[in-house]
């Protein structure tokens, strides 16, 4: 069976969720089956696993879209998995996985900002009714999605005809050793984009309530959003933009923290929580069931609307008992998150298509 993995939408300087999503899968299929990854331009290695052979296409967004199943002829592929639901080419002779992250854009529509603005244009059309999003699904042979959440949502949306099958994120790193019960730490971190619906002004006006707390942002930020977000900063608050962070920086800053936190409004999964389950640093996030099943229910919820309620929930991990109950039901819950099982889960589905 020869397997042809779409890697185009690996960024070429720092991972976001898809690019991580995709990278790592990558990884952990090659190690089980041999893979060719899908590049558009050779900057992408940098982030995508080593050693695993590629061949150089057209870019996504290129015309030249339309005809990459005659590109990929030569290839002789089996099976195609794409780590999103858009890939183009038609008249193909190979079987075809798609993924669907989640539905968030359907309710939250604003584009991400790094697409050109006639994908954005496109984007915000697409996500006005369900119907687009069926044809796509339903031209794959199967399809994917990050969590249970998810699946549930896209049966209830009755979104494809096509069996789905759940292929989780996972920690990237090994699970970090026995953090310090005690806590002591006054870090709170937070990991995510600063669209709308990740309501990061929710977790600035709490820090109103938490004094001596300092509240991290880690990912990158338009100068103009963090212009937005620093006029909100309450008076005497502790908050800093790190404006974007490295692996091994943003590890060693998660396993020192208070808490990772997060008042989104919607996921499809929340890799940021399983990341810092992984570090043995409690989670304290908004009240979402896709967060309740991602950790198990072994984190403190809050409403996202309630600023107030965030902080209380963060003033509860002061207490060591119910901190190093929370870590240790915690990195139980992880373990059942893994690059390896994922892989393994979706190399089963490649095999049952071809």
């Amino acid at each position: 069976m020869k397997v042809v993995v779409d890697a185009r939408w690996t960024r070429m300087d720092a991972h976001d969720g898809i690019s991580r999503y995709g990278a790592n899968l990558i990884g952990a299929l090659h190690r089980l089956h041999p893979v060719i990854m899908l590049i558009h331009d050779e900057r992408q290695l940098r982030l995508l696993p080593a050693g695993v052979p590629y061949v150089k296409v057209n870019s996504p967004f290129s015309p030249r879209e339309l005809l990459l199943s005659r590109t990929l002829r030569p290839l002789r592929p089996d099976v195609v998995f794409s780590p999103l639901q858009v890939i183009g080419g038609f008249r193909r002779n190979y079987r075809l996985i798609l993924t669907l992250h989640d539905l968030i854009y359907y309710r939250h529509p604003q584009p991400p900002t790094f697409l050109p603005l006639p994908v954005r244009t496109v984007w915000r059309l697409y996500h006005k009714a369900y119907w687009p999003q069926r044809v796509l699904l339903n031209r794959a042979d199967a399809v994917v999605t990050v969590s249970e959440t998810t699946k549930n949502l896209i049966a209830e949306h009755r979104l494809t005809r096509r069996p789905v099958t759940v292929v989780h994120n996972a920690p990237s790193v090994p699970p970090a050793g026995v953090q310090d019960p005690e806590g002591g730490s006054r870090d709170l971190v937070y990991m995510g984009s600063f669209m709308p619906y990740k309501n990061v002004e929710a977790l600035i006006a709490g820090m109103a309530f938490l004094p001596g707390y300092r509240l991290h942002l880690v990912s990158r930020i338009a100068p103009e959003r963090e212009a937005e977000l620093k006029a909100l900063i309450p008076s005497g608050a502790d908050v800093v933009f790190w404006r974007g962070i490295s692996e091994d920086g943003y590890q060693n800053l998660l396993a020192g923290a208070a808490a990772l936190v997060t008042a989104s409004r919607d996921e499809g999964f929340g890799l940021p929580l399983i990341e810092a389950m992984n570090a043995g640093t409690p989670v304290v996030c908004s009240d979402l069931a896709v967060f309740r099943e991602v950790t198990g229910g072994h984190a403190l919820f809050f409403e996202p609307g309630a600023p107030d309620e965030f902080a209380r929930a963060v003033s509860k991990v002061e207490d060591p008992g119910l901190r190093a109950d929370l870590v240790a039901a915690a990195r139980d819950q992880v373990t059942t998150f893994s690059w390896l099982t994922s892989a393994e889960r979706l190399l089963d589905l490649m095999r049952s298509l071809a």
